[in-house]
């Protein structure tokens, strides 16, 4: 599981013209499901999203967790984020996990993130969605739930079975 995490001061998520899911200050979370990932990797993931600390404290250092300051997160389901070009200039989503289990897969991210007692806003699994930020920082980080020592590219189809 691969997610893209942007401190915003808020985001919101259109579908059809409709607001979905919309956040003020907190975490936009780009979440693309990988073939071969498990509950494990969504609870694993939706853990470390709420622990990271990219928030600023007083001194300006990034010391404060989304739930220090209050934020949320929308959460936006991108199959994308697992595309891979190595060979030719069309991107390859093999490694992505099919439609119903990914969608599976992130309501238990959303709900792990639930838990915590984070508002959780979200777009529409599989909708053409038109999605606003306005990044703080900006600050974007990207974290993979396999192997946090590699890069999100990093990982083989091998891997991913």
């Amino acid at each position: 599981m691969r997610a893209v995490i942007q401190r915003v001061l808020s985001a919101a998520v259109r579908v059809d013209g409709r607001v979905t899911g919309a956040i003020e200050a907190g975490y936009l979370v780009l979440l693309g499901v990988a073939r071969g990932d498990s509950e494990k990797d969504a609870e694993a993931l939706s853990a470390k999203i709420c622990k990271l600390r990219l928030f600023e404290d007083p001194p300006g250092k990034m010391n404060l967790s989304l739930t220090d300051v209050g934020g949320s997160v929308l959460v936006v389901s991108q199959f994308t984020l697992l595309a891979r070009c190595n060979k030719g200039n069309r991107p390859s989503f093999d490694l992505a996990e099919g439609p119903e289990e990914a969608l599976r897969l992130c309501h238990v991210f959303v709900d792990r993130l639930k838990r915590t007692g984070v508002p959780v806003e979200e777009g529409v699994f599989g909708a053409d969605m038109k999605v606003s930020l306005v990044n703080d920082g900006p600050v974007t980080i990207i974290l993979d739930s396999r192997d946090p020592e590699k890069a999100p590219g990093d990982r083989t189809a091998q891997e991913a079975r």
